[in-house]
């Protein structure tokens, strides 16, 4: 696909001008026109340059430049927007001149915060351990008088030189880094290039069509090259970018992050330093420059400083080594639970499979045929049943999900794809055979991603597993296609097609929703496609279930889920879960996360890095004292991605489902019973 659409782009650039691209060319003002144009004609949803995709394009140039609404006064809006809408008018005869008023305003801006901060941080500077702070940005308004600015600048402040003492750094040198902070932030967007703010405009088009989609400069695709090269190595850790915080989307299963058992979904990364070096701070930094720091050599540190808001809001270092994930961990692997029920023990085989690995049919290993290999040997174990545990996958091959599905169906038609001109094609898995066909769930989570949704999906809609978990899954059922821009100008990756489950629903944006939910900390508003901006809306098309998916024949016949099975199961775990000390707890530090609403308070951090060490600070004057709030012994590993693992609630509540969904399936046995 990559080679067809790159030939179609020089198609398209030869048919705009005669001059278009040169040989080699530096992204200059007039080849905005001709980017945005290559977006627009291969966007899946979004063909035209409307009046909404200009707004949407201004809001997130805006948002580039001040993600955190610290630098910008509400008054300086209308303005900005004014030239932005010029901009589009200008860009086709050369002219970027109403970029560069704007970048004029962002460096006054910028000048303006560090003579604040400067001004703030005086030797009469104290902590205020009482100051509370709304992160999500999203929850805040621009300041509407220099006053009130300046006013969140200290709170800004108060949080930074708070996170800098925890990290047992004194306040004298916390100050002096604070304050190098926000000149290196005026230095930055002083040396812009004019390149880069052309890129700058030209992505926040891209990424108005939708999430996924966006604009690489030169570097950027370098970059970003050098990342997929590199997959394996660095601290295994999925990021993403919002409101001005670098976040831990999911961990890669046998990464540093994950096997450190520190580091979470949702945690915020505030800083990094690298070994016997200072921390630098990464609020408002762009996310390449926040992986270019986090990555590095094999067996080097890094040491991460993480804002967690949970139970309590706490602020801890994280130490990692840079390490090559291993492929044995990366590899799906089985174990075994036992439940007993009416004094009768069923034994459960649940698979772990942490990504649609495989190698494209060359020979190498692939999680198609490790799974094969875990059920035949379940079944001569005499498992009762099968969990198949998708709840930290975000994804990977589409064929292996085909493939995977078709181990637990015959041969039925799995996932269809309709691309830009509107054509469906429906892939289906050509093994005749069942490898599997007892009692089966699938755990999922908001977590669970692309090709997880792809499986999950069709087996709950041809009713072959229970599926249970989270309240839905991620929800991104798009495809992109990365393609260099000819001349040397960059990349650029598009929205190109949408995935549909057999029921003919896409996964985009609702994800696949659970048929028993388990409460979860990950079953909020900030995990998910549907938080991302301009997120496109789910689709449908007709269904395509096929009907011989389940034979007649003995060998390859199984046991369709009823509605009355799903209600009974439902309410049995229901009463389980209402009295599980471990589902307990976490409807606890759900209900305070709710209260919470984003609000960030110092003194809790001070709190609780205080208990951690089991002292107290005597005053404000000691608060450089505050140790690490988190360490290995701690309780919080409790709160780790291990509740999801084969020993964690989650997997422990499926196999009681599963065992459950044994005796319903039983023939004789009322649903009743």
């Amino acid at each position: 696909m990559t080679h067809k659409l790159l030939a179609l782009l020089l198609s398209i650039c030869l048919s705009l001008s005669s001059s278009c691209f040169g040989a080699t060319a530096e992204l200059d003002c007039v080849f905005i026109p001709k980017v945005i144009e290559l977006f627009l004609r291969n966007h899946y949803q979004h063909r035209q340059l409307s009046n909404e995709i200009k707004t949407r394009s201004i809001e997130q140039m805006i948002k580039h430049m001040d993600p955190s609404k610290t630098l910008f006064l509400e008054e300086d809006l209308p303005k900005i927007k004014e030239l932005l809408k010029k901009q589009f008018a200008l860009a086709s005869a050369g002219d970027c001149s109403p970029l560069f008023e704007i970048k004029t305003k962002w460096e006054t801006r910028a000048s303006e915060n560090e003579a604040i901060v400067k001004e703030i941080l005086s030797n009469q500077y104290q902590l205020n351990n009482k100051t509370e702070l709304v992160l999500d940005s999203k929850k805040r308004d621009f300041s509407k008088v220099l006053e009130e600015k300046k006013a969140l600048l200290r709170k800004m402040v108060d949080f930074q030189i708070a996170n800098l003492l925890i990290s047992k750094i004194k306040l004298p040198e916390a100050i002096t880094q604070l304050k190098h902070r926000y000149e290196l932030t005026t230095k930055r967007i002083k040396e812009q290039k004019k390149t880069q703010i052309i890129s700058s405009f030209i992505d926040s088009l891209s990424s108005s069509l939708d999430p996924h989609s966006n604009f690489m400069g030169p570097e950027e695709l370098e970059n970003f090259q050098i990342q997929m090269r590199l997959s394996l190595e660095g601290i295994g850790a999925v990021l993403r970018y919002q409101d001005g915080f670098t976040v831990i989307e999911n961990l890669v299963k046998g990464g540093s992050a994950d096997k450190s058992k520190l580091l979470k979904s949702k945690d915020k990364i505030i800083a990094v330093a690298q070994e016997n070096a200072a921390p630098i701070s990464t609020i408002d930094m762009d996310l390449s420059d926040v992986v270019k720091m986090i990555r590095g050599k094999k067996g080097t540190k890094v040491i991460l400083t993480v804002l967690r808001q949970g139970k309590e809001t706490t602020t801890f270092q994280a130490t990692l080594v840079r390490d090559k994930i291993a492929l044995v961990d990366q590899r799906a692997k089985i174990t075994y639970d036992k439940q007993t029920i009416n004094g009768k023990t069923y034994q459960i085989g649940v698979i772990d499979l942490p990504s649609f690995y495989g190698t494209g049919g060359s020979g190498g290993p692939s999680c198609s045929s490790d799974i094969k290999a875990l059920l035949n040997e379940a079944i001569k174990a005499k498992v009762d049943a099968i969990i198949l545990n998708l709840s930290r996958n975000g994804g990977g091959l589409l064929e292996e999900a085909v493939k995977i599905t078709g181990l637990f169906i015959q041969k039925g038609a799995t996932v269809a794809t309709k691309n830009t001109a509107s054509q469906v094609d429906i892939l289906k898995d050509q093994d005749p055979s069942v490898v599997y066909r007892g009692p089966l769930a699938v755990l999922t989570s908001r977590v669970s991603a692309s090709a997880s949704e792809i499986v999950a999906g069709a087996l709950k809609n041809y009713k072959r597993a229970v599926i249970v978990g989270g309240d839905h899954t991620f929800g991104k059922g798009s495809v992109q296609s990365l393609s260099d821009l000819p001349a040397g100008l960059g990349g650029m990756k598009v929205t190109t097609a949408m995935f549909f489950t057999p029921g003919g629903q896409s996964t985009q944006l609702l994800g696949v929703s659970s048929d028993i939910v388990l409460p979860s900390l990950l079953n909020d508003d900030q995990i998910g496609e549907k938080v991302l901006d301009f997120a496109l809306p789910s689709q449908s098309i007709t269904p395509f279930i096929s009907p011989e998916a389940n034979s007649s024949a003995p060998e390859l016949h199984w046991n369709p889920i009823t509605e009355g099975q799903l209600s009974e199961l439902t309410k049995l775990s229901r009463e389980r879960v209402s009295k599980e000390p471990k589902f307990v707890e976490l409807r606890k530090k759900i209900e305070k996360l709710k209260q919470d609403n984003g609000l960030v308070k110092i003194a809790d951090i001070q709190k609780e890095s205080q208990e951690k060490e089991k002292e107290k600070s005597q005053s404000k004057q000691k608060v450089e004292k505050l140790k690490e709030s988190l360490d290995d012994e701690t309780e919080e590993k409790a709160e780790n991605e291990e509740l999801w693992d084969e020993k964690g609630p989650f997997v422990k509540e499926a196999s009681r489902i599963v065992a459950d969904l044994i005796t319903l399936q039983k023939p004789g046995v009322s649903v009743s019973q």
